[in-house]
């Protein structure tokens, strides 16, 4: 079973920056897509980020565009691995984040995507 290993989320003032990484193993699965999704209480899943591993691009969600950067590292030979970097954060971006890879469709759907981490807890205190 493919396991995506998230990691880094916490506790964090308005205004301030968490950055959340997710580890995905290379011998395991091959993927060009990752991204990040978040659920608040109450919700539904949202998506966050997204980025293509091969060509490099970037999607972002309207309500984090310019706040948060999602980036990839290939260079460890045994796992990909995704950064969210979130800077200025606010109370509404409280929320479970997950990382999920491998999606057959648009990367905006979480129904899309095959694989998902178990997710990290992100509260942002006003």
């Amino acid at each position: 079973q493919v396991l995506l290993v998230e990691s880094g989320g916490g506790l964090v003032q308005a205004g301030g920056s968490l950055r959340l990484s997710c580890a995905a193993p290379k011998r395991t699965f091959s993927t060009d897509i990752m991204g990040w999704f978040r659920q608040a209480p109450g919700k539904e899943r949202e998506f966050v980020a997204a980025i293509s591993r091969g060509s490099g691009g970037t999607y972002y969600a309207a309500s984090v565009k310019g706040r948060f950067t999602i980036s990839r590292d290939s260079r460890d030979n045994a796992q990909n691995t995704v950064y969210l970097q979130m800077n200025s954060l606010k109370p509404e971006d409280t929320a479970v984040y997950y990382c999920a890879a491998d999606p057959s469709g648009a990367v905006v759907y979480a129904t899309t995507y095959r694989y998902w981490g178990q997710g990290t807890q992100v509260t942002v205190s006003s």
